[in-house]
This record gives structure tokens, sequence and C-alpha cells, in this order.
């Protein structure tokens, strides 16, 4: 019998372990199924928990690995997926009651390249309807209810990607797959005292993914710690002919060439409004990258980040759910702003979209300018704690994000890693954010 501490391992660490053979990946798959079918459905974590497909592929890579055929370093290593990643003959139901039956025949790319690398899909993770792309106002906006947290099932887990962040943080799966538009990786990272990282746009391939917004969506990692994101990020990146948007170039997780000192650019101002608890937390945690770094003040260019972003997810989530929308099957959403959300984003204008693409180069090259200079920016992931159930999240999140604006209409990386607590004792978030393709840089730093 595992005992439950095995399950908070790292990734990197049960992969040594099953390869040592001191742990049998069918007894582990067996303890994470008993966790995910239990506290992890009473946290909202888990849509569907492909019971007898896990201990099929948990048998497989034991026989495997005994006959010392290793096929990565994620061999035998169970991990729950983000369901809006199709699975063949699985449901998937992209956290949404209009798709609760949908069943695709296909495997998503990133869930073919784990197989490939012989990972274990324990089930398919809770997620905000439709990744929250009509807007949302509850943390009850999902086919599960709230994504509970595992710190304290009083707050919320954090969107989009909520029930990746119960998984990992509850030690229900090895790690979890997330997808990120706007702060759905890096949000439930900070609220659940985990590692996240969210790629350069097109490092993965969104083959077989829901699509939210064609020119923004990204998917990545969520573990419990920056070598497992990296580890993790290896074996999904690459690229991929049935996605013409993925980076030509593959990519692999190395250790960074060893610098005397990093020079990080510090955006003191991320939050109008944070949390008591955030600045100081923050000053605490700039102390100690002063051991290893330089560091600088750096203020964002006064530029359109956040309305330029906005304006790309509003028009093209209208377009990706245009059948939804006409149909008025958007009433069967559970928040009050989703069900309205879809017909206000079919007002943008085609000159104002068009007038995004545009802008979006020159943001491109003015955020890049700033970050030239650095190794990477760093800020604090979020303003505050996991926010309670109940609260509206409007007014929670009413501020700018400018560090997540100017990252995600960019496509550029960042990860977020654990920043000690705040108020009651919850989890906050620090996050690195680098240049295009620079995955390698700032998984180092946050390392």
């Amino acid at each position: 019998m595992i005992d439950e501490s095995v399950l908070f391992l790292s990734a990197h660490d049960l992969g040594e372990k099953i390869r040592a053979r001191k742990i049998s990946p069918v007894e582990l798959t067996e303890a994470y199924l008993a966790k995910l079918e239990g506290p992890g459905k009473q946290l909202g974590g888990v849509v569907t928990v492909t019971r007898d497909l896990a201990l099929e592929q948990a048998r497989r890579a034991e026989k495997e690995i005994r006959a010392g055929s290793i096929r990565s370093p994620l061999h035998g290593i169970p991990y729950g997926a983000k369901d809006l990643l199709a699975t063949k003959g699985i449901p998937t139901t992209w956290g949404a009651t209009p798709y609760k039956d949908q069943v695709f025949t296909y495997d998503a790319t990133v869930i073919r390249r784990l197989e490939k690398a012989g990972a274990v899909l324990l089930g398919k993770l809770a997620m905000v309807e439709l990744a929250g792309g009509l807007g949302y106002r509850y943390a009850s906006a999902s086919i599960t209810g709230a994504g509970k947290n595992p710190w304290n099932p009083a707050r919320w887990s954090g969107g989009s990607s909520s029930g990746s962040g119960v998984a990992v943080a509850g030690g229900f799966v090895g790690f979890a797959i997330g997808t990120e538009t706007w702060g759905s990786i890096t949000t439930p990272s900070s609220m659940c005292g985990i590692a996240g990282i969210r790629p350069t746009y097109g490092r993965v391939s969104r083959q077989g993914a829901m699509a939210l917004s064609w020119t923004m969506d990204k998917i990545g990692v969520m573990a419990r710690s920056v070598t497992d994101c990296g580890m993790v990020l290896s074996e999904i990146a690459g690229p991929d002919p049935a996605d013409s948007s993925t980076i030509p170039k593959p990519w692999n997780y190395a250790p960074f060439g060893k610098k005397e000192k990093w020079r990080l650019g510090v955006v003191r101002k991320a939050w109008e409004k944070p949390e008591p608890e955030v600045p100081a937390a923050f000053d605490a945690a700039l102390k100690e990258l002063g051991r290893i770094a330089v560091l600088e003040d750096v203020t964002l260019p006064d530029l359109p980040f956040g309305a330029t972003a906005g304006t790309l997810i509003v028009a093209e989530v209208a377009s990706a759910f245009e059948d939804l929308i006409e149909s008025g099957r958007v009433a069967e959403l559970s928040d009050p702003v989703s069900k309205l959300g879809g017909y206000s984003s079919t007002m943008v204008y085609a000159r104002d979209y068009l007038q995004a693409l545009r802008l979006r180069g020159k943001l491109q090259r003015s955020l890049d300018a700033v970050l030239a200079k650095y190794d990477a920016l760093v800020a604090p992931t979020l303003p505050g704690v996991a926010t309670p159930l109940a609260a509206n999240l409007e007014e929670a999140f009413a501020g700018d994000d400018p560090v997540g604006g100017a990252g995600n209409c960019c496509g550029i990386p960042a990860v977020s890693v654990p920043m000690g607590f705040g108020a009651d004792h919850l989890p906050l978030g620090i996050q690195f954010v680098g240049r295009a393709g620079e995955e390698n840089r700032i998984l180092a730093i946050a390392k």
C-alpha cells in the first residue's frame, strides 16, 4: 500500500522511484484513482474518471519498465487533463451542460504525445464552462460546480483550469494539463500553491483542443515543481502538421547556462489594489532573489495591451461558439454572465478586430524591447489569495492586469511559483515572464 505522502511527490521524484522499482505504476495509479474518485469529486476537481483506461496504461507501463524499456521520464506517471482536450471514446464536456454528452473519435495531439511518453491518464479534470470564454461572475460556472481549493474548501481553486489546480494541490494526480488564454494557468497555480507554466504561443499543438481564441489560446502544465513543468512540456511541445500555428522548431527542457547573476525587471505596480500581505511577501521574495539576480524596477509600456487582448478574445469567441449562440443553447449554461456574453460578443465590429490584429505586432515589438534588457520580468501573480466560493468575481478582479494582459496579448511565456502565504494562511504566487521562446530561461530562474 502506497503512503499518502508519496502522492504529493513531484513527477520527477515519482519517475525516479518508478524506474528504481521502488513504486509500482499500477499501485500508484490505484492510489491516485481512489483520491480522484473520493475527495477529487467532492472538491469539484474532476468530470470523468478514466479508471479502466488508466489501469490498462499503468499495467502496460509496469510491464515495459520491468523489461527495461523506458519511454520517457513520464513513463508510468499518472496525470489529469483539462476537459477541453479531445479523448477518443471518452466524454469531453468543455465544462458546460450543452456539451455534456460530447464524445470525440480521436485524441488531441497532447493526449497522444503523453500516451507515447508512457504517462497514465487518470481522468478529465474540471474547468470553468467554455474556459470562461463567454464571461462568468461566479466560481460555480461549471458543469461540476465550483472548484474548491484543497487549502480551504470554502475558497475557489481559480479558473478556468480549476480542476487542474485542485488535482495537483490535492495530491490526486502526478501532474496536470491546463490551458490559458488569459490567466487560466497562472491564476489557479497561484491560488493553489503550485507551479504552472504558460508557454509561448504555438509551443504546444492545440489540435483536438476546444478553441476559445485561436490567436491567444495556449496549452501548458501545472505541477508540484518547476522541474516537472519543464519535463512535461518537453513531451507535449513541438511542431504538429495538424496545427499550422505551432512553432516549427522542436523544444526540449534543458538546464540553462550558468550566470553569475540574473537580471530581473521588477514590476511593482502589477495590481491596482493588492491585499496588504502581497507587497510584503513580494518584498521578501525580492530579497531572496537579490542573492541570485540584479533587480531593477521597470514600468511596462503605456500601450493598450489589455484592451487589444480583450477585443481579440471577444471577437474570436463569438466565432468559435457561433452555433451555440445562434441556437439559443447558451441558456443552458450555468452562469448568468455566460448566458448573455455570447450575444454581446457578436457585436464587435470587424474593423475593431482587424485593428487589434494589426496593433498586436506593434505591442509585441514594444514589449520585447523591454524584455530584451532582462532575463525576465517578475511580479506578483495575483493581487491576493483565493477568493471565497460565493464571491462576485467581476468585483474581486475588477482592476487591471497589465502583466497578464501584455503577456497573453503578445503570446510570451510565464511561470508562476509559490510566494509564501497571504490572508488566512492561503498561498500567494510570483510570476516570471520571458521573451518569446525563452521557456528554459524563465524555468531556470523560477527553479
